[in-house]
């Protein structure tokens, strides 16, 4: 502890801070804090050696460059000063357990914290009444946040956008005038829409010369074309699967879905949903949501996704959910048999589960004979196909709409910016006019941009995956299909059963098949575009078994 005669001043350093950072650019808080603290100093007698000003930082951490400075100034040897003199102790520290031990660190090196505004002194019923003051303000600032939390929340189930920076495919808009404040939504921006469109496009579909694109294909795809991301960089992976798993895109923001100190996920009854105009159809979105969980590793195993079982992975059981899995035995023969029993069962008993096992070669033969027989047939797949291709032609018709807005953003800026040209070229302006030089560079921008996604645009309309479905590319796609379902010697294709049938649900007397709408189409087109029969594997939740008549 630092000893001092009477004659000898006590030198003090100030602490001052304020919440936010509005409250330091209009300098609400500090000066009137520099004032009583230096008033409060010379009252005292204190030599103010030095002023910490902390603008815009809250005090519920300490992770505040000024208070850290100063804390490493007040607890090294020799202390530069004797007193940290702050407005009140809220302006320190509102959790009251990092305020002791501060206060405890402080004064380990002879440096006392005081009060302008709660004097007090060092005997234990003062420290006491410092804790009592200190819980009470950590009680007024969580209450605060919590206040505060609440209304964003409500503001944003009332649709309006509570600040940051909007997601890719989006701009902020003033919505409404609320007395002082602006009320603001999110629109589409249609500079960077079709970017995400094209990374729905390209994870779905593929770029017309390829089959579907993964996340990683997709991030070197936008890189290696110089299509940027919005402020101009290069792309990641995990901004490409942000994209592809983001909500917003299909019209449900979702907000105040991670606590800000610990990014520890929230319950479902504190999410906040924001409508904002859609960017991608709900059907697509669950495509692509389907096809990643198919493909996560932490979810489904390697062998599901490469096994030589022709039903693994897609298979399961009726009454428990429990996925059908096979099972090997030894015949009254001597010969192995192979079946597909409920897992539950296999592994606890009838206890577990009462559901049915059934021979391998059975169930594989009615799964295929069934997607032969009925699915691969061109009057079921014209019927089931029939909605999907209505809607098809509506998104290129957008698509066509779009590009020729685009269109008309090219000749426009390309006139604006041969007006500016004429008035340089007249002396009207200036070519060395640092702002006429941002605004050429500017439209510039606008313009190859808005060329950049007319191109892309223009591709998608020409490629093969939007030509128009005929009834003959139909009838060649199903003979083709149910050709190459079986194999010679009687095995099965598994990877082409499997671009047909996502799911198959075993029960005691019916075996139900569910597949993907948007999965057929897109098989029937990729088969269309090339000579080969070989159909890529694509999983969906989407169900082609709308009514009862294709349960087996």
């Amino acid at each position: 502890m630092n000893m001092h005669s009477p004659d000898v001043a006590q030198r003090a350093a100030l602490y001052l801070r304020v919440s936010t950072t509005r409250q330091a650019e209009h300098d609400v808080s500090i000066p009137d804090q520099r004032k009583q603290g230096e008033a409060y100093c010379a009252s005292r007698g204190y030599r103010l050696i030095e002023t910490f000003v902390e603008a815009g930082a809250s005090a519920t951490n300490d992770r505040r460059p000024e208070f850290q400075r100063m804390i490493e100034a007040g607890t090294s040897k020799p202390a530069p000063f004797d007193v940290v003199v702050v407005h009140s102790f809220s302006r320190f520290f509102r959790d009251h357990f990092e305020l002791e031990f501060y206060v405890r660190k402080l004064a380990k090196n002879g440096v006392k914290l005081v009060s302008i505004t709660q004097e007090m002194g060092d005997d234990p019923m003062h420290v006491m009444m410092r804790q009592i003051m200190a819980l009470f303000d950590e009680y007024q600032s969580k209450e605060n946040a919590k206040h505060v939390l609440r209304a964003m929340n409500e503001n944003a189930r009332q649709g309006f956008w509570n600040g940051a920076l909007p997601p890719i495919g989006y701009r902020i808009i003033a919505a409404e005038q609320r007395g002082s404040k602006t009320k603001k939504k999110l629109e589409i921006d249609p500079l960077h829409a079709d970017t995400v469109r094209l990374i729905y496009r390209l994870f779905l579909e593929g770029d017309g010369n390829s089959g579907p694109l993964g996340v990683k294909a997709i991030t070197c795809h936008l890189n290696e074309r110089r299509i940027f991301t919005r402020d101009g960089g290069r792309w990641g992976l995990a901004q490409i699967h942000s994209i592809l798993t983001r909500t917003t895109y299909i019209g449900e923001h979702r907000f105040n879905t991670r606590s800000h100190k610990n990014r520890e996920k929230k319950p479902e009854s504190e999410v906040a949903v924001m409508a904002v105009p859609p960017l991608i159809d709900r059907e697509t979105f669950d495509a692509v949501q389907a096809k990643l969980k198919s493909r996560n590793p932490m979810l489904v195993p390697a062998r599901v996704t490469s096994g030589p079982t022709l039903l693994t992975g897609i298979c399961f059981c009726a009454k428990c959910e429990g996925a059908m899995t096979l099972r090997t035995g030894k015949g009254s023969a001597g010969g192995m048999y192979r079946y597909y029993t409920c897992s539950t069962k296999a592994r606890q008993g009838k206890t577990g589960c009462e559901g049915r096992s059934i021979p391998m070669d059975k169930l594989d033969d009615l799964i295929a004979s069934h997607l032969e027989e009925r699915l691969l047939q061109p009057e079921r797949l014209e019927t089931i196909l029939f909605s999907l291709l209505d809607r098809r032609q509506e998104r290129a018709e957008r698509r066509r709409e779009h590009l020729a807005e685009l269109n008309r953003r090219i000749t426009e800026t390309d006139q604006r910016l041969n007006r500016l040209y004429d008035a340089i070229e007249s002396g009207v302006a200036a070519l060395d006019d640092s702002a006429l030089k941002e605004r050429i560079a500017g439209l510039k921008a606008l313009r190859d941009q808005a060329t950049a996604d007319a191109e892309r645009i223009q591709a998608t309309l020409d490629s093969a995956g939007n030509q128009a479905i005929t009834p003959d590319m139909i009838e060649t796609f199903s003979s083709a299909a149910r050709a190459g379902l079986r194999l010679e010697g009687g095995g099965y294709r598994r990877d082409h059963l499997r671009a047909f049938a996502q799911r198959v649900e075993v029960a005691d007397t019916e075996v139900r098949i569910t597949g993907s709408k948007s999965e057929l189409l897109r098989t029937l087109v990729a088969a269309s575009s090339v000579k080969s029969a070989a159909f890529g594997v694509r999983s969906s939740v989407l169900k082609w078994r709308a009514r009862h008549d294709s349960n087996v």
